[in-house]
C-alpha cells in the first residue's frame, strides 16, 4: 500500500505547460505573502481596517465561492432523490469539485482572521452563543464537507481497490445526499442571514429581510451554471480520461441544466423586482448606485437568464456557455456587493483589496485546481468503471 501510494504521488504529464507556467509563480508569492501575513498580521498585506473588517478573502473566497459551489447539492438532490439518472455520469466530479470549493474556502476563512487558533470558538458558542447565525453556519459547514466526503469516499476507495470498504460507504450515498441537502439549505441561507443584522451599513438596494431566500435560490443557479462551465473545461483538457460516449451525453446535460438555471434566474429576478417594487425604491436608481444595481440585476441575471432559455429552445451550447459565464460573473457581482462593495457605501474611505489579498485569492483558487487535477488523473472520477491513468 505504501509503495502504492508513493507512486501515485509522482507527478504525471508534461510540467511547461500554460497553467503551470502561470499558476506556479503565483502559487509560491501567495506563499511569500501568507508568510507575511501570518507572521506580522492582517495590515501588513491587507487593506483591511476597524471600519472594514472583512475584504476579498471573505466576500469572494467564503461568501461566493459557497455559492459557486452549489452544484453537489443540487446534482445530487438530483439523481439520488428524484432518481433522474441523466446526470448520474457528472455526480462525481461535480461532488469532488463541492469537496474541494468548501475544503478550500474553510481554509480561506482562517486567512481573514485575526487571530485564526481562536476559529473553535463559533462552533463551541463561546462568545457568540448558541443561537447566533455564525454558530449555525459553522457547524452547518462542518457536517455539510464531512457529508461530502462520504459522499465521494467510494471512489477513493476505489482507487486503493478497497471493494469491501467501498460497498459499505456506498449503502450511505442517500443517507449523506439528504443530510447534505438539508445542511446546504441552511447554511446557503444562514450566510444571507449572517448580513440581516448589517442593515444600517449595507446599501438599501441589497439589504433585504429575504436575504436569506436570495443567497438559497442564487446559490442553486449559481451551482448549474459552475457546473456547464467546469464541465465544458474538464471535458477538453481531460477528454483522454472520458469514454468518447460521454462526451456526446454531455451535451444533452448541458441542456437540461440550463433549463434549470433559467428556472433558477427567473424565480430570482421575479424575487428581486418583487422587493424592489413592494419597498417603493424607485429613488434609489437614479444615482451610480442605481446604475449599478440595474447592471446586476437586469445585465447578470436577466439577460443570462433569457439566454439560458434560448439556448435550450434552440439547442444552441455556445450561447449556453456564454450565459453560464455570465450568470457566474453575476453571483460574483452580487456577493461582492452586499459583502464588500456596498458595505459601508456611505463612508468617504472606501476598501479596495490590496495586490497581496488578489495574489493569495489566485493562489487559493490555483491550489485548488491542482488538487483536483491530481484526483481526477488518479482516481475513477469521471467514471465509474474506468481506472484513470
Amino acid at each position: 500500500m505504501v509503495h502504492f501510494v508513493i507512486q501515485e504521488m509522482k507527478p504525471r504529464g508534461p510540467w511547461l505547460t500554460p497553467f503551470n507556467i502561470i499558476s506556479i509563480p503565483v502559487i509560491l508569492t501567495g506563499l511569500v505573502i501568507l508568510y507575511f501575513r501570518f507572521v506580522y498580521g492582517l495590515g501588513s498585506v491587507t487593506n483591511l481596517s476597524q471600519d472594514t473588517a472583512w475584504g476579498l478573502w471573505l466576500g469572494f473566497d467564503v461568501v461566493t465561492g459557497v455559492a459557486l459551489a452549489g452544484g453537489a447539492y443540487v446534482i445530487t438532490f438530483v439523481v439520488y432523490v428524484m432518481k433522474v439518472e441523466k446526470y448520474h455520469s457528472i455526480v462525481r466530479v461535480t461532488v469532488l469539485n463541492g469537496l474541494l470549493a468548501y475544503s478550500f474556502y474553510a481554509g480561506a476563512l482562517l486567512l481573514d482572521i485575526g487571530r485564526p487558533w481562536h476559529a473553535f470558538n463559533p462552533y463551541i458558542g463561546n462568545s457568540f452563543g448558541f443561537s447566533s447565525v455564525l454558530f449555525l453556519i459553522c457547524w452547518h459547514f462542518l457536517l455539510y464537507m464531512v457529508a461530502e466526503f462520504i459522499e465521494f469516499s467510494p471512489v477513493v476507495a476505489e482507487w486503493l481497490h478497497w471493494e469491501k470498504a467501498r460497498r459499505i460507504l456506498k449503502r450511505l450515498t442517500l443517507t449523506t445526499v439528504i443530510l447534505g441537502i438539508t445542511l446546504s439549505l441552511l447554511h446557503q441561507s444562514g450566510l444571507g442571514a449572517l448580513f440581516l443584522m448589517a442593515k444600517p451599513k449595507i446599501h438599501p438596494l441589497w439589504w433585504s429581510e429575504f436575504l436569506p431566500i436570495l443567497f438559497f435560490v442564487s446559490s442553486i443557479y449559481a451551482g448549474l451554471a459552475m457546473i456547464i462551465f467546469e464541465g465544458t473545461v474538464s471535458h477538453k483538457v481531460f477528454r483522454d480520461l472520458i469514454d468518447p460516449k460521454s462526451h456526446h451525453s454531455f451535451d444533452d446535460i448541458i441542456f437540461g441544466l440550463a433549463k434549470g438555471a433559467a428556472i433558477g434566474m427567473f424565480v430570482y429576478y421575479f424575487l428581486k423586482a418583487l422587493l424592489f417594487i413592494h419597498d417603493k425604491q424607485w429613488t434609489l436608481i437614479s444615482d451610480g448606485w442605481g446604475y449599478w444595481y440595474l447592471l446586476e440585476v437586469i445585465g447578470f441575471v436577466l439577460v443570462p437568464g433569457f439566454m439560458f432559455a434560448f439556448g435550450f429552445r434552440n439547442r444552441s451550447l455556445k450561447t449556453i456557455k456564454v450565459a453560464a459565464v455570465m450568470a457566474l460573473l453575476g453571483v460574483v457581482l452580487n456577493r461582492l456587493n452586499v459583502s464588500i462593495i456596498s458595505f459601508n457605501w456611505y463612508s468617504q474611505a472606501h476598501y479596495y483589496p490590496s495586490w497581496q489579498e488578489i495574489v493569495v485569492t489566485l493562489t487559493v483558487i490555483f491550489t485548488e485546481i491542482w488538487v483536483f487535477r491530481w484526483v481526477v488523473t488518479r482516481m475513477p472520477v469521471f467514471t465509474s468503471d474506468h481506472r484513470a491513468r
